[in-house]
């Protein structure tokens, strides 16, 4: 009886320190985020029709009927036509992969350029960090959108080149981020145990200092989609982004740029200015719900 009852209560403590786990204690104060939550779900709907409406529609992004040109919204064409008859109803959301999937390359690579340097700089410290820092304040230094518009004019635009551009150009941020918090975790008592121990410095970096760095982390992926896709609109606007027939939330804008087009064809640009206004928008909120439920003292 009294094994029964120990086991019972090693189980109370297991579903209790489950239950108030950090991560646990991370989404219920998420849960709480009104405006946070909302954010969740717009995201997750723009995302799950941008999978799903492409795939199931009857028409695809190339089909063309000069017959149905120009067309306002109507029942045979949810968003209207565009000047030679593509349906721009699955022209917007396969826009949004593309808009999506960009962001999406462009953050995790830009991530890893800069968690990597940003531990090396941190863990290693002096000449090492020198080193790093400086290089960071290099790039931070470029004038951001006009070193990206000439080297999408010297290498050509493809969505492989700009994932590469802005990556390349976009790490310096995390990679100080990450670096103050693992200057202030080397210090800490279980560090000091890891070194007695004599644990190798790559399974220190990356095992006992990087996990305690990844909350910061997916704040600030959430605030770097939101970055890279207003970058890709404004560079498919201008006609350094993707390249044309391929549709993004930013070449189907820039046919906005005629005046009467603006004045008169609202479909063709209002869709697409509403996604791209409603995903910063989500990606902005969630990121601020998940730095106040990742750390509660920052709360306003």
């Amino acid at each position: 009886m009294t094994e029964e009852k120990q086991l019972s209560r090693e189980e109370e403590i297991k579903r209790a320190a489950k239950k108030y786990s950090y991560w646990g204690g991370v989404w219920s104060r998420l849960r709480k985020n009104k405006m946070a939550m909302i954010s969740l779900v717009g995201l997750i709907i723009i995302v799950l029709l941008c999978i799903f409406v492409p795939m199931f529609s009857k028409y695809t992004i190339s089909q063309t009927n000069s017959a149905e040109a120009n067309m306002p919204p109507s029942a045979a064409h949810w968003l209207g036509t565009d000047k030679i008859g593509r349906d721009l109803w699955v022209r917007l959301f396969a826009g949004g992969r593309v808009s999506l999937g960009v962001a999406l390359s462009v953050t995790a690579l830009e991530c890893v350029i800069g968690v990597v340097l940003g531990s090396i700089s941190g863990f290693f410290g002096g000449f090492v960090d020198t080193v790093i820092m400086r290089i960071s304040e290099i790039f931070m230094c470029f004038p951001f959108l006009m070193i990206c518009i000439t080297l999408q004019a010297v290498f050509g635009n493809s969505i492989r080149t700009l994932i590469v551009i802005l990556a390349v150009l976009s790490w310096p941020s995390i990679c100080r981020i990450v670096r103050g918090q693992i200057l202030s975790l080397r210090e800490m008592d279980y560090m000091e145990a890891c070194r007695a121990l004599g644990i190798s410095n790559t399974r220190q970096i990356f095992i006992h200092l990087f996990p305690n760095v990844l909350a910061y982390v997916i704040v600030y992926v959430t605030m770097s989609m939101a970055n890279v896709i207003l970058t890709e609109t404004s560079l498919s606007f201008l006609g350094l982004g993707v390249n044309p027939p391929t549709p993004t939330w930013g070449n189907l804008i820039q046919e906005a740029r005629n005046l009467y087009i603006l004045q008169q064809k609202w479909w063709y640009w209002v869709p697409p200015g509403v996604m791209i206004f409603l995903s910063i928008l989500f990606f902005n909120m969630l990121g601020d719900g998940l730095r106040d439920a990742i750390d509660p003292k920052m709360q306003k």
